[in-house]
């Protein structure tokens, strides 16, 4: 009940952000039951079937990682003063934070359901002429076990990530028993830089693996190129996976770039914010990247002539992924804008104008871009050489 209240209680803007993770729940949800509705209307063809369950493993990613982006961001579920002696420590707020992220996908799973029976014609008769009786299996009965499993899925796993997301981590206390907050301002001087993010190596190499995989997969015996759903995922899903892993590395970097050469104090700015915000903002530029190289390369496939692999659901899904991407990396970008009220405060106070604040923040953007937007049309073009070769 306290989720529910913090849920509908709360300020228009985040109350419009579970809204679309609601939406987002809703059309992963709706593509289950698709998947479901062809596999009791085909029930000789479980390998078709069983693609197209397959498929909503990305959708169900995407939407996953964009409600755990929204519970981070969630003014209700933040630590503030006065609240552990109410009960309300971290380890309870993080209860809360997946209790209403599991109320917003709940929702959406429910109007996934009522879409997906009107549609079939089970409530009101056939919309549309039955244009999608036969896409949605119309006049076969869905089987309640399996609806209800596959309803719960996106609630259940968006919940339990962002719980574990959120949940406070405690440092191990040093030998001698001493609090480790004491044992850090009495021995452990503050770091004058950030730390870089461990996953660039690993992320380079997983995109390496994933694209040397594509290219042996795309080719059969002969040397011709297979069709596009078939020996390349695989791969695609390594270089997808190398991408994110190294967005954290890949932004510090950035930072570091920035701060080279004698720099003045915007680009000392720049530089240093993209090395403070690396790990938060990295990961979903990185994904993005990932869903914006395999965009490039199914759209030159499917202009060359390739064929699409599961109809009109296919848009859905891939509506659903590039929504989700680009809204999550928007909703870390609002995550890193309040993490630096503080600091842009005290700028301020200190005689920095606030016209130096904007191009610094102007600066770090157009220095994001100029480094993933060759990275992403470089891993799509080798992504597509293979295939169209």
């Amino acid at each position: 009940m306290l989720a529910l209240r913090l849920t509908l209680g709360t300020h228009p803007l985040v109350l419009l952000r579970r809204l679309l993770v609601a939406a987002a729940s809703a059309g992963v949800g709706f593509l289950l039951l698709s998947a479901l509705g062809y596999a009791v209307g085909h029930p000789g063809e479980s390998p078709a079937a069983l693609r197209r369950l397959l498929w909503c493993v990305l959708p169900l990613a995407a939407t996953v990682h964009f409600a755990v982006a929204v519970a981070r961001t969630d003014p209700g579920t933040r630590p503030r003063t006065g609240l552990s002696a109410l009960g309300l420590g971290p380890a309870r707020l993080a209860a809360l934070a997946a209790a209403s992220t599991a109320v917003s996908c709940t929702l959406g799973s429910a109007v996934a359901l009522l879409v997906f029976l009107h549609l079939r014609g089970d409530l009101t008769g056939l919309p549309f002429d039955g244009a999608a009786a036969e896409l949605l299996a119309s006049g076969h009965p869905l089987p309640p076990a399996a609806t209800v499993t596959l309803l719960a899925v996106v609630p259940l796993v968006a919940s339990v990530a962002a719980g574990l997301t959120l949940r406070p981590r405690r440092k191990p206390l040093p030998e001698g028993g001493a609090a480790p907050a004491a044992v850090e301002d009495r021995a452990a001087p503050p770091r004058r830089t950030p730390a870089a993010p461990a996953g660039l190596p690993w992320g380079v190499a997983l995109i390496a693996v994933g694209l040397a995989i594509e290219t042996y997969a795309a080719e059969d015996g002969s040397g011709a190129a297979v069709t596009l759903p078939r020996g390349v995922l695989a791969g695609w899903v390594l270089a997808s996976l190398g991408l994110a892993l190294a967005g954290p590395g890949v932004t510090h970097l950035c930072g570091r770039l920035l701060q080279a050469a004698r720099p003045g104090a915007m680009r000392l700015l720049a530089g240093r914010a993209l090395m403070e915000e690396a790990r938060r903002i990295g990961r979903p530029l990185g994904v993005a990247c990932a869903v914006a190289a395999a965009t490039l390369t199914a759209t030159t496939l499917y202009a060359d002539g390739g064929e699409r692999p599961y109809g009109p659901l296919t848009g859905l899904g891939a509506g659903l992924v590039l929504g989700c991407t680009a809204a999550t990396l928007l909703t870390a970008a609002l995550e890193s804008r309040q993490t630096r009220v503080d600091t842009k405060d005290a700028l301020l106070r200190l005689g920095a104008s606030r016209a130096l604040l904007r191009t610094a923040a102007g600066v770090r953007a157009l220095a994001l871009l100029a480094v993933f937007a060759p990275l992403t049309w470089a891993v799509a073009a080798l992504a597509v050489f293979p295939l169209r070769g």
